[in-house]
């Protein structure tokens, strides 16, 4: 389904909504937006249907839960046949430190973003994942402060 087709301005407001706050009540949001419950209800749950609400999280905060430590690592392979991409495939699901995973044009074949603890839980980290599959280069670079996490411009 295309970004937008299908999605009219109620829907979009729903979105920015959810997207900031996904706890809210259907109530709230149908007032918000100015719906009776039912129509807002199925207007949501058309959206989960169609793919475009994807799933309703809690963001946490990675320092209060003992994962302070944020990593962008920059992957290049020498194999890009689709056996080494199906075992790299495996290794991303396998490692709960990797939060986020991006295959990238460019210089770069991959990026992860990696959360842990500390320096040595990063380096076990790094140490299992060129165990795991053949990597030409691995680059690491350690986040100093988060500027910006905001919801998708809707």
């Amino acid at each position: 389904m295309a970004a937008d087709k299908g999605l009219d301005r109620l829907d979009r407001a729903i979105l920015r909504l959810l997207a900031v706050d996904a706890s809210l009540s259907l109530a709230e949001v149908a007032d918000r937006v100015g719906l009776t419950p039912t129509p807002c209800w199925k207007r949501i749950r058309r959206m989960e249907q169609d793919g475009i609400i994807l799933r309703r999280v809690a963001v946490l905060d990675p320092a209060k839960i003992g994962v302070p430590v944020s990593v962008f690592v920059a992957v290049e392979t020498a194999d890009h046949s689709g056996t080494w991409l199906e075992r790299f495939a495996e290794v991303v699901r396998s490692m709960e430190e990797i939060v986020d995973a991006w295959r990238m044009s460019g210089d770069v074949d991959y990026l992860l973003h990696v959360v842990v603890p500390d320096i040595a839980a990063y380096d076990d980290f790094y140490r299992r994942l060129i165990a795991a599959v053949p990597l030409r280069n691995v680059t690491s670079r350690f986040a100093m402060e988060r500027m910006k996490a905001a919801p998708l411009p809707i």
